[in-house]
């Protein structure tokens, strides 16, 4: 993980949906601690809630029909057209700053290459051979049953998914680094049908250059550049199809939404919001997200009153320690403190935490219920999917009364 301070916004908004983040950074939200006093009286009503076994892979509800078009409703920074003979998906801005979208025709194999599209990338489908190099596809690889498509990610270290663990360990997934270092040589090796990515417009930290150079197909996925988490959970139709089955990934989308807005219904008519802070501060500075963050949004949408919501756009804003605490000394609740899991470790990093009083009161989360032996963080790999989960966790944190059958599935509050 690159600690470059200036550079450290854009490892923010770009690092962390793909890896994990140290302890001191967090971009998302965690739970809080359930309150002494009771929740406001709403009415509660189950929610169809998936298990651990079972989420986020779903099978689909029915078979759905193979000429059937798909729309795009949440995400905001690609599109998907059906032409004659192929599907053209734009990616509007490829990476923060970028001024030209970039174009990729889906063509089916077998099927003469259409003339016209000389500006797209042309990528027969389906793809059998898959290079993920950020831990944020894989879920979406899982949903449609094309997770035995890979053949090669980033870094083991971060991935959570032990199936692909297992992979790596017997040697029938490579890793291949990323970035400047990335191993051009073993991909040209491997000769895959795709390799998706991220880009930051930096070269030094892109793979892209390189391995459009050396020839292979690589497909830019600006999903961190989504604020809405339904706009980012809906890149999933983005990944499916290039496999041809993004009509499969439709559905399990569908239902994921109508899950997602069961959830926050609960909390819609809520009068008494419990408040709310984020993060922790690294090398002396407080990154706090904006006030149309992912996290600003996931937040409001569990009914609560995210302290600083009138920060500035989407992005992670630098604070000093001393505005935070003046600003979020009284907040009922802190969330996203990193991958810790005691109170006392939180302290240890620096003495001034235990004057929160969501520190006092033992109301504070985290989203690392969900960790493996290497220190890979689940929340960060199938959450990019699961952002219904991640609301009822948060819910059920700030309003435990509302979802009183949930149980954490990415949180978990420190000890």
């Amino acid at each position: 993980m690159k600690k470059i301070v200036t550079l450290l916004a854009v490892v923010i908004l770009l690092v962390l949906p793909a890896c994990q983040a140290p302890a001191q950074v967090v971009e998302t939200a965690a739970p809080a601690q359930v309150m002494e006093t009771a929740a406001p009286a709403v009415n509660t009503y189950p929610l169809e809630i998936p298990t651990e076994k079972t989420y986020p892979v779903e099978e689909p509800a029915e078979t759905p029909v193979s000429n059937a078009h798909v729309t795009i409703d949440y995400a905001r920074n690609f599109t998907l057209e059906y032409k004659e003979g192929y599907k053209l998906l734009t990616v509007l801005t490829p990476w923060a700053g970028a001024t030209e979208p970039i174009q990729y025709a889906l063509v089916p194999k077998g099927q003469p290459d259409p003339s016209g599209i000389e500006n797209a990338m042309i990528i027969h489908t389906p793809v059998e051979s898959f290079v993920s190099l950020s831990t944020t596809y894989l879920p979406f690889l899982g949903q449609i049953d094309e997770l035995s498509s890979l053949v090669a990610v980033d870094a083991g270290m971060y991935i959570y998914n032990p199936e692909v663990q297992n992979w790596l360990e017997t040697g029938t997934v490579s890793e291949v680094g990323s970035g400047s270092v990335i191993n051009v040589e073993r991909l040209v090796d491997l000769n895959p049908d795709l390799i998706m990515t991220s880009a930051s417009g930096f070269a030094d930290y892109d793979s892209h250059p390189q391995l459009l150079e050396a020839g292979l197909k690589v497909v830019i996925n600006s999903d961190y550049l989504e604020q809405d988490p339904l706009g980012r959970a809906e890149w999933g139709k983005f990944i499916a199809a290039f496999f041809d089955q993004e009509v499969e990934a439709d559905i399990l989308f569908d239902e994921m939404v109508a899950r997602y807005q069961q959830a926050k219904d609960l909390t819609s008519d809520l009068t008494d919001r419990v408040t709310v802070l984020t993060n922790t501060a690294y090398e002396g500075t407080w990154y706090m997200p904006g006030g149309k963050s992912y996290i600003a949004i996931l937040l409001a949408d569990a009914g609560a009153d995210y302290v600083f919501k009138n920060l500035e756009g989407s992005g992670a804003q630098p604070l000093d320690f001393e505005i935070v605490l003046e600003g979020a000394k009284d907040a009922d609740y802190w969330i996203n403190v990193g991958a810790i899991t005691d109170l006392s470790s939180l302290a240890g990093m620096d003495a001034r935490y235990a004057d929160f009083n969501a520190y006092q009161d033992g109301n504070v989360y985290t989203y690392s219920k969900r960790v493996n032996e290497f220190g890979a963080v689940d929340y960060f790999e199938s959450g990019a999917a699961a952002p219904d989960l991640i609301l009822m966790d948060l819910i059920k944190a700030f309003y435990p009364d509302l979802l009183p059958e949930h149980e954490f599935f990415y949180y978990q509050a420190l000890q």
